[in-house]
């Protein structure tokens, strides 16, 4: 009796011992079927979601997109040995749409917040960015400090959904906060003196104030925060995650993403495919 036990406990122990690498490999099989890289590779294409903001993406004077992360994102393809398509997309709904599975993954300079990566999945930062401040002139030429900013009576546009937006309520509590889909629509509001002061991630206040010395400027140096930027792509998906990792990773030790980035902030020789 007590040897036919023991042969049947041995019996169930193989069996499971058999069944659990079988299983775990049948579930890693299923990941790597599902992830986004490799219905990327299948299709052959990689779709990403993105919004304008110069000089990360912009539209040129033949309606191509060009900017920091158009390049980005065209090697990353080239290296993938796929086509791309960018997917443009309002900045407030970008997340929504990822999610529904409008495209594959996000640039468009988005930062790394606690609260997107509740939604989202993010890779190693490839990039850091700051928000700066541009002022109207006709409305805040006595601004010159960010306590000068957190007034009553200053108002200060942002972009919806943009950290920008978020950084506005949290350190101007004082001031009257207005946002907006466009920072397009943000620039025109200090134009035309309905604005006081415009949060944007650096460099557009300084290359606006530079293209409009008579209306814009600069008044506080540089930028008050420092935010990582990392691709966002949709949770569950480990394989996605690997690849768009060592891909930063590469990209950074062989120097490939700092010149881009020098080209694209260090200077405006790229304004003539605007114009």
């Amino acid at each position: 009796m007590f040897r036919s036990m023991v042969k049947t406990v041995v019996a169930l122990l193989l069996v499971v011992a058999f069944c659990i690498p079988a299983s775990a490999q049948n579930v890693m099989s299923e990941l790597n079927k599902e992830s986004v890289i490799s219905k990327v590779i299948e299709r052959n294409k990689l779709r990403v979601g993105f919004s304008t903001f110069v000089p990360w993406a912009m539209k040129d004077k033949n309606g191509d997109f060009v900017g920091y992360e158009i390049d980005v994102m065209k090697e990353l393809a080239k290296d993938l040995g796929v086509e791309i398509e960018f997917v443009p997309t309002t900045w407030s709904g970008i997340i929504p749409a990822l999610l529904a599975n409008k495209f594959d993954v996000i640039i468009g300079g988005m930062s790394v917040t606690t609260q997107r990566n509740l939604k989202v999945n993010f890779s190693d930062p490839y990039d850091y960015t700051g928000i700066a401040i541009l002022g109207s002139l006709k409305k805040g030429g006595d601004i010159h400090t960010l306590e000068d900013v957190n007034k009553e009576g200053v108002i200060v546009v942002a972009r919806i959904g943009s950290t920008p937006a978020a950084a506005a309520k949290k350190y101007f509590p004082k001031a009257d906060v207005r946002l907006f889909e466009k920072e397009t629509q943000c620039v025109q509001e200090l134009m035309t003196g309905r604005a006081t002061v415009m949060l944007a991630s650096a460099p557009l206040p300084a290359f606006k104030a530079y293209e409009f010395p008579k209306k814009l400027f600069v008044p506080v140096k540089g930028t008050f925060t420092k935010e990582p930027i990392a691709f966002a792509l949709r949770k569950g998906d480990p394989d996605t995650l690997n690849v768009l990792n060592n891909w930063v990773r590469i990209k950074h030790d062989s120097g490939w993403l700092k010149a881009r980035k020098d080209y694209w902030f260090e200077g405006k020789q790229w304004e003539s495919m605007l114009k």
